[in-house]
C-alpha cells in the first residue's frame, strides 16, 4: 500500500552462504520497497557477505550475534564452509545457543516481522509470547518442502507413514497430482538423515516442521511459473499463506570489490569467445560437496565430451583434488573457478546453457548414475552433455532451457513476486495492529 508505515523487519538465516545470500537478496528487495532491516547473523559471516549498495545503507542494519564457543568447532568457524560435513551438528548446537541474544534482541527492538530459517526451532514459541509476527523463508522450492509433508504429524510428532528407504523413491501418498518427482535410491538415503539423531540433539526435520507448524506465511524462493501445484499444495499441507518470492536474482549493484568485478570481466571476456548455447556451465552450490570419485569422474567426462564448459568448484574438503593435468588439458576450452563466480550472470549470458533436473519439464536430463550409491562414470557424464547440448535428440532440451532461461531473466516477473509478499507483511501489519 502506498501509505503503508514503514516496517522493522529482522532476518535470521541459518549459519550457511547457500542461505545466508538469499536471505540477503530478500532483504536487499524489502529495503528497496521502503522497509527497515535487522539481518541477524555472526559478526564474520557479517563481513564475509556482499556490499550493501550505497543507497539502501541507510534501510539495513546488521546486528552482529557473537556465536558460543563449542570444543569441537575451529576458533573462526561461523559458517558451514568452516567446516567438514560431519562437524555441522556442533554449528547447529552453537547456534541454537544464540536463542538468548536473539530475544534480547527481538524484546527490546520490538520489529513487526522477523523472516527465519528452518534451523531456529525455538523461535516460535518467543515471536508468539512477544506478539512478533512471522515468516519462515526457505530457500529450496515448494516441492522439497511438500515431501515433507503436514509439520504437525509427519514432521514434529513422527507419524509418517513412510518407514523405509523404497517409501522415498516414489511420490507421497499426500501428493493428489501425478509425478514423477522423487528421490533416487542413493538421495533418500540422505534424505532419511535428516530423520535421523544429531549431535545438535534435533532432527532437521523436527527443526522444519517446528518452525513451519509456528509461523504466519511460508515464503518461498520459487515461483508459479515453476511449480505451481507444489505450491498450492505446500499451502494445503500446512493451513498457511504461501508465498513465492520469485527466484532473487542477484541485483544490479552486485559488485563485491573491484577484484570480483574485474573477475567477472574475465569470466565475460571467455563466454563471449564461445558460441550461443554452447557452454556448459557446472556448480553445485555452497553446501554440496563432492567425493574424490565423484569430482574425478565428472572432471574427467568433461574432459571427454569435448565441449566448453565453465565449472564454479567451491569444494571444502581440501583433500578431494582435481585429476593430475585436467586443467593444462582442458586450457582454453574449459574453466575451473574456485574464487567466487557470479552465477546469475553466468547463466543470463547467451553462450551458458545450465542442465538441471528439471526432467517432468524437459528443462533437463539426469546423468544416469548407480541406484544403490548414486556414483555416476566419465562415460555417462560425457555422453549425456553431448545429447543435450549437441545431437538431434536433445533439441527438446535445449528449446525448454531456453524458455527457463529467459523467465530468469524476467526481472519484471521476479519483481512483481516481492511487490506481493511485501504487500501481505504491510496489511498484515495493519490488520494485527488493529
Amino acid at each position: 500500500m502506498a501509505d503503508a508505515k514503514q516496517l522493522h523487519i529482522a532476518m535470521f538465516p541459518w549459519l550457511a552462504f547457500g542461505h545466508m545470500i538469499p536471505y540477503f537478496e530478500l532483504a536487499k528487495r524489502i529495503a528497496q520497497r521502503g522497509h527497515r532491516i535487522s539481518f541477524m547473523s555472526t559478526p564474520r559471516n557479517i563481513q564475509r557477505l556482499p556490499k550493501v549498495p550505497p543507497n539502501l545503507s541507510s534501510q539495513m542494519n546488521f546486528v552482529s550475534l557473537t556465536l558460543p564457543h563449542h570444543d569441537n568447532l575451529p576458533h573462526d568457524a561461523e559458517a558451514t564452509n568452516d567446516l567438514p560435513f560431519h562437524k555441522i551438528p556442533y554449528l547447529k548446537i552453537s547456534c541454537d545457543k544464540l536463542q538468548d541474544s536473539l530475544a534480547e534482541f527481538l524484546q527490546k527492538f520490538k520489529p513487526d516481522w522477523i523472516i527465519y530459517d528452518f534451523i531456529a526451532s525455538w523461535l516460535p514459541p518467543i515471536t508468539a509470547k512477544l506478539g512478533i509476527s512471522s515468516a519462515f523463508f526457505s530457500i529450496f522450492q515448494a516441492w522439497s518442502l511438500c515431501f515433507g509433508g503436514s509439520s504437525s504429524s509427519a514432521m514434529i510428532n513422527g507419524k509418517d507413514p513412510r518407514t523405509k528407504l523404497e517409501d522415498f523413491t516414489v511420490p507421497p501418498p499426500w501428493v493428489p497430482f501425478k509425478t514423477n518427482v522423487a528421490f533416487r535410491l542413493h538421495e533418500a538415503k540422505k534424505i532419511f538423515d535428516l530423520y535421523e539423531m544429531n549431535d545438535s540433539g534435533v532432527t532437521d526435520m523436527v527443526r522444519a516442521g517446528s518452525v513451519i507448524d509456528g509461523c504466519d506465511v511460508i515464503a518461498v524462493r520459487s515461483c508459479m511459473e515453476i511449480e505451481l501445484q507444489w505450491i498450492s499444495l505446500l499451502g494445503e499441507l500446512h493451513g498457511k499463506p504461501v508465498l513465492p518470492v520469485g527466484l532473487l536474482p542477484p541485483t544490479a549493484y552486485d559488485n563485491r570489490d573491484t577484484l570480483e568485478d574485474n573477475n567477472w570481466l574475465t569470466i565475460n571476456d571467455w563466454l563471449g569467445k564461445h558460441e550461443p548455447k554452447t557452454v556448459i556451465y557446472v556448480a553445485f552450490g555452497s553446501e554440496l560437496n563432492l567425493s574424490q570419485i565423484e569430482l574425478t569422474e565428472l572432471a574427467l567426462g568433461l574432459e571427454l565430451s569435448g565441449l566448453p564448459f565453465f565449472w564454479a568448484l567451491r569444494n571444502r574438503d581440501d583433500t578431494v583434488v582435481l585429476p593430475d593435468g585436467f586443467e593444462e588439458r582442458v586450457k582454453g576450452r574449459g574453466v575451473v573457478c574456485t574464487s567466487w563466480a557470479p552465477q546469475l550472470r553466468i547463466l543470463a549470458h547467451e553462450s551458458g546453457l545450465i542442465a538441471r533436473v528439471f526432467t517432468e519439464k524437459k528443462v533437463g536430463i539426469e546423468i544416469p548414475r548407480n541406484e544403490e550409491d548414486g556414483v555416476y562414470t566419465r562415460k555417462s557424464v560425457a555422453e549425456t552433455l553431448r545429447l543435450v547440448i549437441a545431437e538431434e535428440g536433445g533439441k527438446i532440451y535445449r528449446k525448454k532451457t531456453n524458455e527457463l532461461r529467459v523467465l530468469f531473466a524476467d526481472e519484471q516477473l521476479h519483481d512483481q513476486y516481492i511487490h506481493k509478499f511485501v504487500e501481505f507483511l504491510e496489511n498484515h501489519r495493519q490488520v494485527s495492529n488493529h
